[in-house]
């Protein structure tokens, strides 16, 4: 178990490009569809609390699963295997800028990564926004999720609140909309 949990992990932060958000249609991927280790429900639930703790969003996630799997040992190697792939490419691209300077190439690049990461991003914030629902599936929950979503972009965006104040109140607002 805790073999697969560290491949897995290295394996995602391989391709984590564009950060946290980006990646995390990828590990729902290896988490849910691949490897059945929770379910999608669980998962939602599991990037909420890893998106409100301090940290990268991917990283949180890694412990969380990883401690759902196979406990503490569990999450000290899902975490292992997360970061570590990150900590070698960086070394590497630091050694190769280092020699090679600004290369025009390597901007290109990059700027080819943009818009895909921005793709990837807006997808993993459907898949947790309609927890596994399709959008024909419009229900009550879903609508509030959409309400909730609406009314932060706009607190963020129009009136510039601070972040905390928006996460504070649509927790709120999701107590107020599903508690029982």
């Amino acid at each position: 178990m805790l073999l697969a949990l560290f491949f897995t992990f290295f394996k995602i932060g391989l391709v984590s490009f564009g950060g946290g958000y980006a990646i995390l249609s990828v590990i729902e991927h290896e988490v849910v569809l691949s490897h059945g280790w929770m379910t999608p429900e669980h998962f939602a639930d599991a990037v909420s609390l890893a998106g409100m703790s301090p940290g990268p969003i991917a990283t949180n996630s890694a412990v969380l699963v990883g401690f759902k799997t196979a406990g503490l040992p569990g999450a000290v190697t899902s975490i292992i295997g997360m970061i570590l792939p990150s900590f070698l490419i960086i070394i590497t691209l630091a050694l190769f800028f280092y020699k090679k300077g600004n290369n025009g190439f390597m901007q290109t690049i990059f700027y080819g990564l943009k818009p895909m990461v921005a793709a990837m991003v807006i997808f993993a914030a459907y898949r947790v926004g309609v927890n596994g629902q399709t959008l024909l599936g419009l229900n009550g929950h879903t609508l509030a999720q959409i309400i909730i979503f609406g009314l932060a972009v706009i607190g963020i965006v129009k009136y510039r609140l601070h972040p905390l104040v928006v996460l504070s109140v649509s927790a709120l607002m999701g107590t107020a909309f599903f508690y029982q």
